[in-house]
């Protein structure tokens, strides 16, 4: 008889993975949530995130900080509604089926990519902002990257300029890199987000109802892809850009939290520091900082099994061209694939001990 083939990962550190052990997970541990950027990956996450927040935390009692850069932003905003099952459905619509205007043969202009999307998030997130800062137990907190000298304003020559002098500068260590980039978290005020971030300059902002969608949009803001969104309302001036290059995946100091544990649902084990450690894998390796975070992600099997054997990203708009359709079939099969994620983690949670692999 052929073994059941998994299709979820767990991976934690050396304190989650003894609470798992003995415990197991119930929503009760949850004090935060983290949402990387990675543009289309995550789609795979949308049946977890659905479940997670639509089902089994819907009657958790205790505050849960959502943590999330570009559409891991996009993700957590939409959890915080209180139908968050349909919301995070709708926002998988959304992704699947964007569409730009471009002249034969040519990528769409940062322009149209940024005015089309930026409509859609005011739509989505911007009516509907006061309702989602009120939910009673959820805080929502969009991490950005805002512009320093020559990146402190976009323009044609500067901005080409100025990453490739934060690229050499990341280099050296990410620190030197806020010379050109800083963070800037957009935080629900209500409570202050429950750990440290003393790990690269930046600073925090009031999220609120007059910059929710703009916040998102520029958490969203993949240079060169998309304008960056200049003078949010509440933040510093300047240019805003995608959240993910100074927080690709979130790689925090969750160890200093006081109490329980991080969950993190995620396209893959590894946590990458900033966008620009992508090819630096000595920043890829797990960190004392992850002690308590639970990392959930597919197999490489299940991966291999996806259309196209791979989890769907950015370059598809490339491989599928003007074949609107043949994209939109094949993103929409991996997203209904990506239930057995949450089936699997359904059922582990219903376990007294769970093993985990260590992050």
């Amino acid at each position: 008889m052929n073994a059941v083939r998994r299709v979820l990962q767990v991976h934690a550190g050396p304190r989650a993975r003894k609470h798992l052990r003995e415990r197991g997970l119930q929503p009760t541990d949850v004090r935060v949530i983290a949402a990387a950027a990675g543009g289309p990956k995550g789609l795979i996450l949308n049946p977890l995130d659905r479940f997670v927040f639509g089902h089994w935390l819907a009657d958790a009692a205790q505050e849960v900080h959502l943590l999330g850069a570009s559409i891991g932003a996009w993700r957590m905003a939409c959890a915080c509604a209180a139908d968050a099952d349909t919301a995070l459905a709708e926002m998988a619509q959304d992704y699947v089926r964007q569409r730009y205007d471009h002249a034969p043969g040519r990528a769409p202009t940062a322009d149209h990519v940024s005015e089309v999307f930026g409509r859609l998030l005011g739509l989505r997130l911007g009516e509907r902002a006061d309702h989602l800062l009120a939910h009673p137990t959820r805080r929502l907190h969009v991490f950005t990257s805002r512009g320093r000298g020559l990146l402190a304003r976009e323009s044609r020559w500067q901005t080409p300029v100025g990453y490739l002098a934060a690229f050499g500068a990341n280099l050296v260590n990410r620190q030197a890199m806020a010379w050109l980039l800083e963070r800037v978290v957009f935080s629900d005020p209500r409570t202050a987000i429950p750990l440290p971030l003393a790990d690269y300059p930046g600073r925090n902002v009031a999220l609120d109802g007059r910059n929710m969608a703009t916040a998102v949009l520029a958490s969203c803001s993949i240079p060169f892809w998309l304008r960056a969104v200049h003078d949010i309302p509440g933040g510093p001036p300047g240019a805003y850009w995608d959240g993910g290059i100074t927080d690709y995946h979130l790689h925090l100091d969750y160890a200093a939290m006081p109490e329980g544990l991080v969950l993190y649902p995620h396209f893959q084990r590894q946590l990458v520091p900033g966008w620009l450690d992508k090819a630096l894998k000595h920043r890829h390796r797990a960190t004392p900082k992850l002690d308590n975070v639970v990392v959930l992600s597919p197999t490489p099997e299940w991966v291999a099994s996806l259309p196209r054997g791979k989890l769907p990203d950015r370059s598809d708009f490339k491989t599928f061209g003007d074949d609107f359709d043949a994209r939109v079939r094949s993103w929409s099969q991996a997203v209904a694939m990506s239930a057995q994620l949450a089936d699997e983690f359904a059922a582990l949670c219903q376990r007294d001990s769970i093993d985990a692999a260590a992050l």
